[in-house]
């Protein structure tokens, strides 16, 4: 065993790597291991099996390209759900990201007291979860709900609105809720960002020759939460292309028309419901690829943060 222990040292000397350097990647070696089991290896499947034709009951059968090409030419509601998608995204997640950032700005100003207290008013969507019946509530499609009957009540209309079923409003309502509920942990991501920049930046921006608090956001809070920003950023992202139980939930599967139906919740119809294994991985592997695309861009973006050509 000594012997053993004397020539393993011996060969990590002869290539650079110290005792400690080991013990550190022996310790990360079971987060690793299961990173790449639960992570790795299922956007690797993904990729493979969307090549192939597969049921989960009869053998894969490889088709090569087919399954992209029939979700390009031949698939009319995958065009429409990416659309939707990218509606969704566009709209909710840039929203949510800068005012999640803006509020968390406004409130680090206030006393610790005070701003612990707003911290938790403003992060409680995300530790509500999935508080869709307080929605359905608002927004049931029958007189008693709240906003039918307030709006009765007025004489505003003469008959209740079915708000997750008229494609005129459910667009909009499922963004409202997707809105108050995606913004929580870039909430209180911007908030502990705030709390670590260093105070004393301020001091040398003013020598410096800045003068009012937007010159102090731009070139010395921003820069000093870049990791922060691209933390909450990747959040957002992930929230806004991964609707779908808000959709399922209030306005059903599949929707009227397929008008508020995503990307995720057609994934989860085709393989889960049709068994289309094969498909549905193509579909994942397009998802996949436009996540990584819209990540790289927003990096791309918070790189500028900062910068000045003077």
């Amino acid at each position: 065993m000594g012997r053993m222990v004397k020539w393993g040292k011996a060969w990590l000397a002869r290539r650079g790597i110290s005792g400690e350097t080991f013990a550190c990647y022996l310790i990360l070696l079971p987060f690793m291991g299961l990173f790449f089991l639960f992570n790795i290896l299922p956007v690797l499947s993904s990729i493979v099996l969307s090549f192939f034709d597969y049921d989960m009951v009869s053998a894969p059968i490889f088709t090569g390209l087919d399954n992209y090409v029939r979700m390009f030419t031949g698939d009319q509601v995958f065009l429409k759900v990416v659309g939707t998608t990218l509606r969704f995204a566009i709209v909710a997640g840039p929203a949510s990201y800068l005012l999640s950032f803006f509020l968390a700005w406004m409130i680090n100003e206030f006393s610790p007291r005070v701003r612990v207290f707003l911290t938790l008013i403003f992060y409680v969507p995300a530790l509500v979860g999935n508080g869709y019946f307080i929605w359905q509530i608002l927004f049931s499609g029958d007189s008693y709900a709240y906003l039918n009957n307030l709006l009765l009540s007025f004489g505003l209309i003469t008959e209740p609105i079915q708000w997750f079923q008229d494609t005129a409003y459910n667009f909009t309502v499922i963004m409202i809720v997707q809105f108050w509920m995606s913004m929580g942990v870039s909430f209180l991501a911007n908030i502990a960002g705030l709390q670590n920049v260093n105070t004393d930046l301020y001091e040398a921006g003013t020598i410096d020759g800045i003068r009012n608090r937007w010159q102090e956001l731009w070139y010395i809070t921003l820069p000093s939460m870049k990791s922060i920003l691209l933390f909450s950023a990747v959040m957002q992202i992930q929230a806004v292309f991964s609707i779908s139980s808000v959709i399922q939930t209030l306005a059903g599967y599949p929707s009227v028309n397929n008008s508020v139906d995503t990307l995720v919740s057609y994934i989860s119809d085709v393989g889960i419901t049709r068994y289309e294994l094969g498909y549905a991985s193509a579909l994942s592997v397009f998802l996949f690829l436009m996540v990584l695309f819209v990540r790289y861009i927003i990096g791309g973006l918070l790189n500028l943060v900062g910068k000045s050509d003077h």
